[in-house]
C-alpha cells in the first residue's frame, strides 16, 4: 500500500509540475497577480509529493521489501541498516528520485523564502524550476520507474554494489546532488532575467545566495568523494581524472566563476551577458554530468547505467533547456548593456582574468573527458587521455590564478595603482618564498612542484590574511567588526591555499612500497619500520575479510598498529580492497593487504603521504569560507533595491 502511494505521489508530482511549469509564466508575461501566485503552492506540493514517494522507497528498503524490482536489486536482509536507507540513491532510479527531491526542494525554498523578490521575477523562476522538475520526472516515470514490482518475489536481493558500501559514499551523492541541482536555480533565475529583459544589481545580489549554497555543496560533496577515493579503493590517490569526478569538476568551476562575475554586476552593473553566460553553462555541465553517468558512454566506478534510451532521453533534456537558454540569450544579449566603466588595473579587470582563467580551466578538462568519445566516433580510434594531459594542461592556469588570487582581493574597483595595491602584500610574498624555499631544502632539491606549489599556497594564504588586515584598518579591534562575507572570501581563499599546498607535496614527496611480507618479519619504508604480525579471517555482516595486523614503529618507538582487510561479498561475489591509514598532520601511513603468495607471505602495498590530510582540510575551510559568506545579512535578505519601477498587475480575467 504504502509503495503504491508513493507511485501514486510521484505521478502527481508530474502533473504539479507541469502547471507549475505554465500558469506562473503566463501570468507574469500578462501581468495576472492570481495566476503568478500558482507558482509558491505549486512548488511546495510538487516538493511534498516527492517526499512521499521518496520516503515510499526508502520504506521499502528498510524493510526489505522484495517484491520491488529496485530493492531485489540493490539490497539484502543482511545489509547494515546504513546501507539499506543509503541503498535507496546507490542505483540509477533511487539517485534519480532523490535528484527530483533536491530539485524540487530549491523551488520550493524559492517560493518560501523569495517573498524580496519582485512577483514577475519570483513567477518566473518557479516556472523555469517547474519545466527542469517535469522534463525529469517525466524521465523517471517512462523511463526509470522506481516502483517497477515483480510478478513473483525472491526471498532475499541481490545486495548493493560493495564499494558503495561505505560512510563516504553514503552521504557523497546528496551533497553532490545539492550542488549539482542547486546550480538550477542561478540557471532559472538567468532564463527568467532574459525573459524579463532587465539584469541588474539586485538580480546579481539575488542570485549570488542560491550560486553560493550550491558552490558549497558541491565542494563538500567533491571532497567526500576524493576521501572516499583515498582510503576506500586501495590506489593510494585522490583524484585520478576520472569522467565523472571531472563531471563535477566542471561545474564546480563554473559556478565559482559565477559568484566573481556576479559581483562584478552587482558592485559595477558590468559583465551582465557573461554572467548570465556562466550561469546557463554551469547548469549545463551539471546536467552533462548527468548524462555521463548514467547513458553508458564511459566506463567508471561511479556510473550508475548502461542504457543508451536512457542516455538519449537526458540529451533531449540537455538540448532543450541549454539550447533554449542560448537561444534566448543570443536573442537578447544586445539588451543587457553595461554600466560601468574601469581601467585595466582594476579589480573589475582582476575579476575577468579569474573568471577567464577557470572557464578555460573547465573548458581543457571539458575536452580531455570528452575527447576519447569524439575520436571513436569520428575517427574509430579509441584513445585514453589520463592523468598526465590534465596536469601538464590544467596546471598552468591554476598556477596563474593562485599568483593574482591575492592581488585581486584587494585591489579598488574601477581604476587603481598597482605599486599600492603590491605594497601592503610584501610581508605575504617574503613569507611565501621562504616557505617555498623550505620545501626546496627538505625535498632536497628534488622537484620544483614542492617549491612551486608550497609557494603558491602560502602566497594564497597569506595574501587572504593581509586582506583581512588592511580591511581592518590594521587593528585588530576591528576585525570581528567585518562583514562575515570579508571573512568567509578570506577563510575560502586561505583554505584553496592549504589544498594547493597539501597537493603539491603529496605528490612530491609521497613514498610507494609493494613486496611480499611475511609474518614477524620487519621491513623499512622511508624510515618506519613495519611488522606483519598476522592475518586472519573475519566475519562481516554480509562479508567476510582477510584482516592483517601490522606494527609500525619509527626508531624503535611504536607509533600505531594498522588492520587493512581483503574483503569478499559472497552474494555480489565481488572483493574489494579495504586500506588502513594513520592519519597525521604531516603525514599519512597508508597500508594495503594484498593476496596470499605461492612461496608463503602477503602482498603488503605502502605508502607513506607527506601533508595528505591538508588537502581535505583545505575543502573544509573554503566550504567553511563559503557558509561564512552566505550567512552574511546581505545576502539573507538580498537587500537590493530594484531600479526600475514595480510591475503594474492587473487580476485575471
Amino acid at each position: 500500500m504504502i509503495v503504491e502511494l508513493g507511485h501514486f505521489a510521484l505521478i502527481l508530482a508530474l502533473a504539479v509540475a507541469l502547471v507549475q511549469s505554465i500558469v506562473p509564466i503566463i501570468g507574469a508575461q500578462r501581468g495576472w497577480t492570481g495566476w503568478m501566485a500558482v507558482g509558491e503552492p505549486a512548488a511546495s506540493a510538487q516538493f511534498l509529493l516527492i517526499a512521499v514517494s521518496f520516503a515510499a522507497v526508502t520504506y521499502a528498503f528498510i524493510t526489505s521489501d522484495f517484491s520491488l524490482q529496485l530493492v531485489y536489486a540493490n539490497s539484502h536482509t543482511d545489509k547494515p541498516m546504513l546501507y539499506k536507507v543509503t541503498g535507496v540513491w546507490g542505483n540509477h532510479e533511487g539517485s534519480m528520485l532523490l535528484w527530483v527531491l533536491i530539485l524540487a526542494l530549491f523551488g520550493a525554498c524559492a517560493a518560501w523564502f523569495g517573498g524580496a523578490l519582485p512577483p514577475g521575477l519570483r513567477a518566473r523562476v518557479l516556472s523555469v524550476q517547474g519545466m527542469i522538475g517535469a522534463a525529469f520526472l517525466a524521465f523517471i516515470v517512462f523511463t526509470s520507474n522506481p516502483f517497477t514490482r515483480l510478478a513473483e518475489p525472491p526471498f532475499n536481493g541481490q545486495d548493493l554494489n560493495p564499494l558503495l558500501q561505505d560512510p563516504g559514499l553514503a552521504f557523497h551523492p546528496p551533497f553532490l546532488y545539492l550542488g549539482y541541482v542547486g546550480l538550477s536555480m542561478a540557471f532559472s533565475f538567468a532564463v527568467a532575467a532574459l525573459i524579463e529583459g532587465r539584469v541588474d544589481a539586485a538580480w546579481a545580489r539575488w542570485v549570488r545566495p542560491w550560486t553560493l549554497a550550491a558552490w558549497i555543496f558541491l565542494t563538500i560533496g567533491i571532497a567526500l568523494g576524493s576521501w572516499w577515493a583515498y582510503y576506500e579503493l586501495g590506489w593510494g590517490g585522490f583524484w585520478f581524472w576520472d569522467p565523472v569526478e571531472n563531471a563535477s569538476f566542471m561545474p564546480w568551476l563554473l559556478a565559482a566563476a559565477l559568484l566573481h562575475s556576479a559581483i562584478v554586476v552587482e558592485k559595477r552593473e558590468a559583465l551582465k551577458s557573461w554572467t548570465i553566460l556562466l550561469a546557463i553553462m554551469a547548469f549545463g555541465f551539471s546536467l552533462i554530468g548527468t548524462f555521463l553517468v548514467r547513458s553508458g558512454v564511459i566506463t567508471s566506478v561511479h556510473s550508475f547505467a548502461n542504457d543508451p534510451e536512457r542516455g538519449v532521453f537526458i540529451l533531449a533534456i540537455l538540448a532543450v533547456f541549454v539550447g533554449g537558454a542560448l537561444t534566448l540569450f543570443a536573442a537578447r544579449a544586445g539588451a543587457m548593456q553595461a554600466k560601468g566603466v574601469f581601467s585595466m588595473v582594476s579589480r573589475e579587470t582582476a575579476l575577468v582574468m579569474n573568471n577567464i582563467l577557470l572557464a578555460v580551466s573547465a573548458l581543457i578538462v571539458f575536452t580531455g573527458t570528452i575527447w576519447p568519445l569524439v575520436a571513436e566516433m569520428v575517427w574509430d580510434r579509441k584513445l585514453s587521455v589520463g592523468a598526465p594531459f590534465f596536469e601538464k594542461a590544467f596546471t598552468p592556469f591554476m598556477v596563474i590564478l593562485a599568483i593574482i588570487l591575492p592581488i585581486g582581493a584587494m585591489i579598488p574597483w574601477k581604476r587603481a595603482k598597482l605599486d599600492r595595491v603590491i605594497r601592503p602584500l610584501a610581508p605575504a610574498l617574503v613569507l611565501a618564498l621562504a616557505a617555498a624555499g623550505l620545501a626546496w631544502t627538505l625535498e632536497t632539491g628534488r622537484t620544483m612542484l614542492a617549491l612551486v606549489a608550497t609557494g603558491l599556497g602560502t602566497w594564497v594564504v597569506a595574501g587572504a590574511a593581509a586582506d583581512l588586515w588592511i580591511r581592518a584598518g590594521r587593528t585588530a579591534r576591528r576585525l570581528a567588526r567585518l562583514p562575515r562575507a570579508d571573512w568567509g572570501k578570506a577563510t575560502a581563499h586561505a583554505g584553496l591555499g592549504i589544498t594547493i599546498i597539501g597537493i603539491g607535496l603529496l605528490m612530491a614527496g609521497q613514498v610507494e612500497d609493494i613486496r611480499v611480507a611475511r609474518e614477524g618479519e620487519p621491513f623499512d619504508v622511508a624510515g618506519y619500520t613495519i611488522t606483519l604480525d598476522k592475518v586472519e579471517r573475519v566475519d562481516g555482516p554480509n562479508y567476510w575479510s582477510d584482516m592483517a595486523t601490522l606494527r609500525v614503529a619509527r626508531g624503535g618507538k611504536p607509533i600505531t598498529t594498522l588492520h587493512p582487510e581483503k574483503r569478499s561479498y559472497p552474494v555480489q561475489a565481488m572483493p574489494t580492497t579495504e586500506a588502513d591509514i594513520d592519519n597525521g598532520f604531516w603525514r599519512d601511513i597508508y597500508l594495503v593487504i594484498g593476496d596470499p603468495q605461492d612461496g608463503g607471505g602477503w602482498a603488503v602495498r605502502t605508502y607513506i603521504k607527506p601533508f595528505a590530510s591538508w588537502i581535505w582540510a583545505g575543502c573544509a575551510i573554503m566550504s567553511l569560507g563559503g557558509f561564512l559568506s552566505l550567512t552574511d545579512r546581505r545576502y539573507r535578505v538580498a537587500a537590493g533595491a530594484r531600479k526600475a519601477a514595480p510591475m503594474h498587475a492587473t487580476p485575471a480575467e
